[in-house]
């Protein structure tokens, strides 16, 4: 386990940043010239990134990025 201390101002730069490539990886899973192995390497990542931006916002900010599959491990 690794803590990390940031300021307010860094805490909302890699929110953005988490945001910003959630809503990429969102629109490349829709893409339907994507092939299924590469979505499901995004869909790896994603749920990484996801975890991560679930312990910097609250829960109002991440319900726009959940998927919409339903699965369980992204609440």
């Amino acid at each position: 386990m690794l803590g990390l201390l940031l300021k307010d101002m860094e805490q909302k730069e890699i929110e953005y940043l988490l945001k910003r490539e959630l809503d990429e990886i969102l629109n490349d899973l829709e893409d339907p010239r994507v092939n299924k192995k590469l979505k499901e390497s995004m869909r790896t990542r994603y749920k990484r990134l996801f975890k991560l931006l679930c312990r910097m916002c609250n829960e109002k900010d991440r319900t726009k990025y959940m998927l919409k599959t339903g699965e369980k491990e992204y609440r």
